[in-house]
C-alpha cells in the first residue's frame, strides 16, 4: 500500500518510539509484534499492512500465530487474527505453511525460526522446573561468558601463585640445610617461613626451643609480680604508720585534755574556705551586736524617765562596751572559716543594767553630798 511507504519514511528518517539506536549502527525494535527484533523495512510491524508473527502466552506458555491483513485495517479491535499452534513441533510448522501459503518468503522463514526458538525455550523451562522439584531447591542460573572468563583467569593466577610459593619453600629449605644464609634473618613471608620450619621438623627432626621463650616470659611475669607485691607492702606499712600516729595523738589528747591539733608538729593538713567573709555578713554581725544596746536603752527609758543624765552616761558606757565587742568579733572573723548564719536568742541584760544604773545614781549622790559639805564649810 502507499501508506506503508509513508509510514516507513517517517519511522526511518525521523522518529519512532520503538526504535533503539546502537553504537554499532544496528537499530533495534521494542515492539512486541516484531518478528526479528531489528528495525528494518521488512520486519517493521507498523509499516507493513500484511504481517505475521509467533508469540507465547505469558500465563499458559502456549504458542499462537498472529496475522494482520489489510482487510481489517479499519477495525483496530480486530486487527490481529490469533491462531493457536499445536504443541507438536512438526504440526506447528505445517500450520504455519498452510496459513502463510501465499505470503512473502521472508515472513514464512522468520516465523518458523521464531517457532523453533520459542519451542526450545519452553523445553528448557520444563527441564528446570523438573530439576527444582526433584532437588527441592532452585537451581542457579548459568554465569555470563564474561564472568566465566574472569573466574577462570582468577583460578589460573591462584594456581600459579601456589606453585610459586611451593618452589620458594623448596628452595629455601635446601638453602637452610646447606647453610647458605648462616644465622642471618631472612626477608620472606611469615607463612612461608612457618611452612619451612614445619617441613624441617618433619624431615630432619629439628626441634624448636619453645621452653626458653616460655621460661623467659614466666620469669618476667614473676619479677613484675614481685615488684607489685613489694609496692603494696610499702603502701600498707605507710598506711599503718599513719594510723599509729593518729592513735597516739588521740591518746595524748585524752590523757592531757588537749586537742590533737595543739599536740601536732605543724605538718597536719588543714582545710580552709577558698573565700573570705563578705561585707554583708560583717554587717549582719554588727546589727546583731547592736540589738542588745537598743534593748538596754528601751528598758532604761521605761525605768527612769526623769533621770536623763544618768541614762546618757549609762548609754556611753554601754556603747564603749559594744564597740569593744564589735572589734573583738571582727578580729575573730578572719581567723575562723565561713559558717552558716546562726539565729540566737537575745541576751537579757536587765539585771546588769539595773546594777549599773544604781551604781551611777549612788556615785552622783555622793558627789552632790560632797559638794554640799564643801559649800557649807
Amino acid at each position: 500500500m502507499a501508506s506503508d511507504e509513508i509510514i516507513w519514511g517517517i519511522i526511518d528518517k525521523q522518529f519512532c518510539s520503538y526504535k533503539l539506536k546502537a553504537p554499532s549502527g544496528q537499530n533495534f525494535c521494542h515492539n512486541e509484534y516484531n518478528v526479528t527484533g531489528f528495525c528494518s523495512r521488512q520486519a517493521c510491524p507498523l509499516a507493513n499492512s500484511r504481517y505475521a508473527t509467533v508469540r507465547a502466552n505469558p500465563e499458559t506458555g502456549r504458542l499462537y500465530l498472529y496475522m494482520k491483513t489489510v482487510e481489517r485495517a479499519h477495525l483496530p479491535s480486530k486487527l490481529w487474527e490469533r491462531i493457536r499452534l499445536s504443541q507438536n513441533y512438526a504440526e506447528a510448522l505445517q500450520q504455519i505453511d498452510d496459513r502463510l501459503i501465499y505470503w512473502p518468503k521472508f515472513l514464512i522463514h522468520k516465523n518458523k525460526q521464531r517457532l523453533t526458538r520459542l519451542t526450545q525455550v519452553a523445553i528448557r523451562m520444563r527441564k528446570i522446573a523438573k530439576e527444582e522439584a526433584r532437588l527441592g531447591e532452585t537451581t542457579v542460573a548459568k554465569l555470563a561468558p564474561k564472568v566465566r572468563h574472569r573466574e577462570r583467569a582468577r583460578e589460573r593466577k591462584a594456581e600459579s601463585a601456589a606453585q610459586l610459593e611451593k618452589t620458594i619453600e623448596r628452595e629455601l629449605l635446601q638453602r637452610l640445610r646447606s647453610g647458605t644464609y648462616g644465622h642471618e634473618p631472612l626477608n620472606v613471608s611469615e607463612t612461608i617461613w612457618k611452612k619451612v620450619l614445619t617441613a624441617m621438623e618433619r624431615e630432619d627432626g629439628a626441634t624448636r626451643d619453645k621452653d626458653m621463650d616460655k621460661g623467659i616470659e614466666e620469669e618476667e611475669e614473676e619479677g613484675s609480680e614481685d615488684d607489685d607485691e613489694e609496692e603494696e607492702e610499702e603502701l600498707e606499712a605507710e598506711h599503718e604508720g599513719v594510723k599509729a600516729k593518729k592513735a597516739t595523738r588521740q591518746a595524748q589528747s585524752l590523757r592531757y585534755g588537749e586537742d590533737a591539733d595543739d599536740l601536732s608538729d605543724g605538718g597536719d593538713v588543714e582545710y580552709v574556705s577558698d573565700f573570705d567573709e563578705s561585707d554583708e555578713e560583717v554587717g549582719d554581725i554588727e546589727e546583731w551586736l547592736g540589738e542588745g544596746s537598743v534593748d538596754d536603752d528601751e528598758e532604761e527609758d521605761d525605768e527612769d524617765d526623769d533621770d536623763e543624765d544618768d541614762e546618757e552616761e549609762s548609754d556611753e558606757d554601754e556603747d564603749d562596751d559594744d564597740g569593744k565587742k564589735k572589734k573583738y568579733k571582727v578580729k575573730l572573723i578572719g581567723d575562723k572559716r565561713k559558717r552558716g548564719r546562726v539565729t540566737r536568742m537575745k541576751p537579757s541584760k536587765k539585771a546588769a543594767t539595773k546594777e549599773k544604773v544604781k551604781m551611777v545614781v549612788d556615785y552622783t549622790n555622793r558627789n552632790k553630798h560632797a559638794e554640799a559639805e564643801s559649800l557649807s564649810f
